[in-house]
């Protein structure tokens, strides 16, 4: 690729044609806040651009593949991990006017949808006639189908559910140099080819532009139940995962509080769980109604050291699970500003993660939280502290470095859900070799020769 800084007069004058009125802009003031996602880096586009149609995206993906420009995919940049920041500069593609839920078929348990489509909308809409869509990252209230697929989002569900990528069909797809493919379909099978879907899910819009996908939605569970348990000691709280597994219970959800988040909520606010508590899980169930009702009993007969036992279910349930959503606010009462990781260990292994993690974190004087997914080894590490401190800063990027090596000692992967971006891109190699980056690469080439889209990412 050319190194340019701008763009010249012909190439906006040919993106005015392809994006008329307010669906450009090339206004500072209006660009700055595509020059960030939530990772927090920034760098200025050249130029917002916001189709409609398919055919503006061939018509621009035409344009910036024989003139050399970067194109960055986004929606609405809830990444951790500066997955969508322009560093290279470049356009930006938001996706968000592409926002249709085609269709949603209850015979043939698919909806099609467009990628900036917000998943608590798709939700709604699936439930409301008896369907499911389980993904449910953290930020599904406002994070786009689109995205999701980018990232291979995951979530608390995931543990029974599964990822994004279990869920996507098929994919209409623009690639450098306008030309529109099509992976896969509304089958709920296929074995016919390469599974090129599979790949573009979790490439972090690096291949190319999703710009149609086609969604498996499952039977909306007829029960459900959420179970709080508080413990004395982190080690109870982890054979208790242990023991529901061994119960033949797979929960629908099961998260995992450590010592450092129980007193960061009790500094927050009210907490339902007495003093001496030092763990907590969240476990919620569901399925038929006699099947939940048989899991809690499983699940009571093992709570044998237990010091507070809270069971709701239905509407109720998002009582116990607002104590999950508050863990974020709750978390700047230890430190103004936030780095945040996901990582991910063999399940066997998250009580070492969470001491290797504790002894990291005092070795440089930081207040850091980790907590997450049990289920599935999925743990969430943030870092607070104060960035106004150039000390810190570097204490944390020191730390983060130590807890990725910690979590790969372990046999973990340095991502599960947040993916790599700018954030991880210095560090993919401890986990990835040489071979099998150098094959990643070359799929790169042959999706983009150019190197046009979200250059400088992953790899």
């Amino acid at each position: 690729m050319n190194i340019k800084s701008s763009l010249s007069r012909s190439q906006i004058k040919a993106l005015g044609n392809i994006f008329p009125g307010d669906s450009m802009t090339l206004m500072p003031a209006e660009m700055l806040i595509y020059g960030t996602d939530a990772g927090r880096k920034f760098s200025m586009p050249w130029a917002v651009v916001r189709p409609e149609r398919v055919s503006q995206v061939q018509q621009l993906l035409r344009l910036a593949h024989e003139e050399d420009i970067p194109v960055v995919p986004r929606a609405r940049g809830t990444n951790v991990v500066s997955a969508c920041v322009p560093d290279q500069g470049g356009i930006v593609l938001s996706c968000l006017k592409m926002n249709k839920i085609l269709s949603i078929d209850p015979d043939d348990f698919t909806a099609q949808v467009q990628p900036g489509v917000i998943t608590h909308d798709l939700q709604q809409k699936a439930r409301a006639i008896g369907l499911f869509y389980p993904p449910d990252p953290a930020s599904m209230r406002v994070s786009t189908i689109g995205g999701n697929i980018a990232t291979n989002a995951g979530g608390m569900s995931a543990v029974k559910y599964g990822v994004t990528r279990d869920y996507i069909l098929g994919l209409e797809v623009v690639l450098p140099g306008g030309e529109l493919i099509r992976t896969g379909g509304r089958v709920h099978k296929n074995v016919v080819g390469l599974n090129l879907t599979s790949l573009l899910v979790g490439s972090e819009g690096t291949l190319g532009v999703i710009v149609k996908a086609w969604l498996k939605l499952l039977p909306g569970p007829e029960s459900s139940a959420t179970v709080l348990a508080c413990f004395g000691h982190e080690k109870e709280a982890l054979a208790t995962v242990r023991d529901v597994f061994r119960q033949g219970i797979l929960p629908c959800a099961m998260e995992f509080f450590p010592s450092e988040v129980i007193k960061c909520l009790a500094v927050y606010g009210p907490v339902p769980w007495p003093e001496g508590s030092k763990s907590a899980l969240i476990i919620k169930l569901d399925g038929s109604r006699e099947c939940v009702e048989r899991e809690i009993k499983k699940i009571q007969s093992v709570m044998e050291n237990v010091l507070h036992f809270d069971l709701t279910m239905g509407e109720d349930e998002d009582r116990i699970w607002e104590i999950r959503r508050l863990i974020n606010p709750a978390s700047y009462v230890l430190g103004p500003d936030k780095v945040s990781d996901d990582v991910v260990v063999p399940r066997g292994k998250i009580l070492d993660a969470i001491r290797g993690i504790r002894h990291i974190s005092k070795k440089y004087g930081l207040n850091t939280l980790a907590f997450g997914h049990v289920g599935d080894g999925n743990i969430h590490v943030n870092f607070m502290y104060d960035a106004s401190d150039q000390n810190r800063q570097k204490d944390v990027e020191r730390s983060r470095q130590e807890v990725l090596r910690l979590i790969l000692d372990l046999g973990g992967s340095m991502s599960g859900e947040h993916g790599v971006g700018l954030s991880k891109k210095p560090f993919i190699s401890w986990q990835l070799g040489p071979g099998e980056l150098e094959i990643m690469r070359k799929v790169k080439k042959v999706f983009d020769p150019g190197n046009i889209l979200n250059p400088g990412k992953v790899w």
